[in-house]
């Protein structure tokens, strides 16, 4: 099936889209992208050329100059044939036999010699000339390599990086972070080097193998005719061999991403290794995938080594047929002594060459094995997108309503349906329930994290769906059970919440949320690094940062996960003076299994397998002896179970 790509427009229900349609043998016939994503071709071919028009006239120059490099390399030997030829004719012409040159006179040597060159000189200045041409021309391409190299790989990748962006939380769940970075990384090495190889040694190779084609055929049509049959052949069977050897790339290269990810895994979770004291089975578990890799890696060099092989027997059938043919006609006299000397020089080159672009043609298809790897995790269709042109949307009084929402995770397994209900502006709500009844997924579709199956969500009277995600999260606040830090500086961690703020702004937050205190007693203070993921922080002190976060963003909506689980009581009571000033005159939505810190809240929401079954105020819960009030009942030490039927709680139910 001929391959097609395209572009085009579309508008969906969950806010649409541009699309690129890529009618391909897979089964991804139509890739949905955001808006503001760039376009990127699926098929490692269109990926490549979609970055090098950018570069099209520093290629265009790279081209005519290794052109002219290989042209020069391969006329080197004729330029030694004329350099010979002439030499002999001219001794001839003397009456002095070569051999007796070396004995001749100095009166001799200062005449007769000065003759010969002479005689020689359009030769001599064609050598002198072809190898400052190889050297000017190869430089000249090499420079140009170094200015447009870089630049390449960093537009690969920050638009890889942009592309990937725009994924949905969903896609980076099931992603590992390492081994996306991996094939970031890969992706960009991979389409630069392909290029150098077809521009370094491909293009070279065409050009040598026909301009010795040329020369051997005016010297005697039977070594063109060899060399011609033999190039092709090699290049055909080469070629045929490397595509095989794709398979085996593509698969290896898919191992070492995995391999990587399952490294930074492993380290990110070295806490969790050393206190279950799992050093062992660590190492274990690695090692399984390692030796897949060298299953993988010993299943490609195998074949090499087999290509290297065919690639052996045939150049050292191609020089032998070539030196015996040539001297043959030497011998007979088809030849001249520069002919010959000419032949066996460039059946050397194209020997060479020859061996180049047989491991040429695997890396290159490695490279595009990479490519491929990478682009099919990469290049998929954006889960969550904006509509093309959505308008931003602006929240003052952060009214939150779900209308008719149904919303599944998976195909078959609803987490809610037809859910309605709606939130005061100003409003404080509690979400309570056991693990899994749909209390996390009710703050992400608040944010966006997902699109509905059907029905809306509006905030202030707007369908969230019909306006851009970057305006409706920035007018959102969030702290989260377990908060992500980058690893930068303390101030800069803060201060993501609100970039224009000054550094006044940023230690006014800290010391609102408790965060200051601690920062005081780091020697580098707000210029300390936090490590990955904010690993030199205790839990604690993460969650003050991210409650720092939210007091500087300061924005009409605040979202909060178990803000204060990490948070020992006592500074809990301390922060709850903060948390209330930032509350004030916000929507507030607040996720809880201690239920002592959303008692005072003005209205709390009972959730059950992704329904809500009770609502109202704490006093009014309790009144009704339903569910809330067994949850009440059921706390020990202030959390809930994970379910119901928890055999740590069974009867204990009306203790506190």
């Amino acid at each position: 099936m001929k391959e097609t790509t395209s572009v085009k427009k579309s508008t969906n229900t969950i806010g649409a889209t541009s699309a690129i349609a890529a009618n391909t043998a897979d089964t991804r016939t139509e890739l949905v992208i955001a808006p503001d994503a760039p376009v990127l071709p699926t098929k490692p071919f269109q990926f490549v050329m979609s970055f090098l028009k950018h570069y099209r006239m520093a290629l265009w120059a790279m081209l005519i100059l290794e052109t002219s490099q290989a042209a020069c390399q391969i006329l080197i030997p004729y330029s030694i044939k004329e350099i010979i030829d002439l030499g002999s004719h001219s001794l001839q012409l003397a009456g002095t036999p070569s051999l007796q040159v070396a004995e001749s006179s100095l009166s001799f040597l200062s005449s007769q010699t000065v003759a010969i060159l002479l005689h020689m000189k359009p030769a001599l200045v064609l050598f002198v000339g072809l190898s400052l041409g190889i050297l000017i021309f190869s430089r000249a391409s090499g420079s140009l390599l170094v200015l447009v190299g870089p630049s390449l790989r960093r537009r690969v990748r920050f638009t890889i990086f942009k592309y990937l962006q725009y994924h949905s939380q969903k896609y980076f769940t099931n992603n590992f972070a390492g081994s996306l970075a991996n094939r970031i990384s890969e992706v960009s090495m991979s389409v630069g080097h392909s290029l150098w190889t077809v521009l370094f040694d491909f293009w070279p190779v065409l050009v040598t193998f026909s301009a010795s084609l040329i020369l051997m055929y005016k010297v005697h049509s039977v070594l063109a005719l060899v060399l011609g049959g033999w190039t092709l052949a090699y290049i055909l069977v080469s070629f045929f061999l490397a595509r095989k050897c794709q398979v085996y790339s593509r698969r290896y290269a898919a191992t070492r991403s995995t391999v990587s990810g399952k490294v930074v895994d492993s380290v990110t979770n070295a806490m969790n290794t050393k206190v279950f004291a799992r050093l062992d089975y660590e190492r274990g578990y690695l090692k399984n995938y390692l030796d897949k890799e060298v299953t993988e890696a010993r299943r490609t060099m195998w074949f090499t080594e087999a290509m290297r092989w065919f690639q052996f027997l045939s150049t050292m059938s191609l020089q032998v047929a070539i030196i015996v043919l040539s001297a043959f006609y030497w011998m007979k006299q088809g030849i001249s002594t520069g002919s010959f000397a000419m032949v066996t020089s460039l059946s050397l080159l194209v020997i060479n060459d020859a061996q180049g672009l047989s491991r040429r043609f695997l890396e290159f298809f490695e490279y595009l094995g990479n490519i491929n790897d990478g682009v099919d995790i990469i290049v998929r269709s954006h889960e969550v997108v904006d509509r093309a042109q959505a308008p931003d949307i602006k929240i003052s009084k952060g009214e939150i309503e779900f209308r008719n929402v149904q919303f599944s995770y998976s195909e078959g397994r609803d987490v809610f349906q037809d859910m309605n209900v709606k939130i005061l502006p100003g409003e404080r709500v509690g979400l309570v329930g056991f693990s899994g009844s749909g209390k996390t997924t009710f703050v992400n579709l608040i944010l966006r994290m997902y699109d509905l199956n059907s029905g809306s969500i509006l905030i202030d009277g707007q369908d969230v769906a019909l306006h851009t995600q970057d305006s409706l999260r920035e007018q959102i606040a969030m702290i989260p059970q377990d908060p992500m830090l980058f690893h930068r500086t303390l101030m800069e961690n803060i201060r993501y919440a609100r970039l224009d703020a000054t550094d006044a702004d940023v230690i006014e937050a800290a010391q609102m949320a408790h965060a200051h205190e601690f920062i005081q007693n780091i020697p580098e203070k707000y210029e300390a690094l936090v490590g990955e993921r904010g690993i030199k922080l205790s839990g604690g002190q993460r969650q003050r940062i991210a409650i720092a976060r939210a007091i500087l963003k300061n924005a009409p909506i605040l979202l909060m996960d178990e803000a204060t689980s990490s948070l020992d009581s006592s500074t809990e009571r301390t922060i709850q003076g903060s948390l209330d000033t930032l509350m004030c005159e916000k929507t507030v939505v607040v996720i809880a299994h201690r239920l002592s810190t959303i008692a005072h809240l003005n209205r709390i929401l009972v959730f059950d397998n992704g329904r809500i079954i009770e609502d109202g105020s704490h006093e009014e819960l309790l009144k009704k002896n339903g569910r809330y009030a067994n949850l009440w009942n059921m706390q020990v030490g202030g959390f809930l179970p994970d379910s119901q039927n928890s055999s740590l709680f069974e009867g204990r139910v009306g203790h506190v």
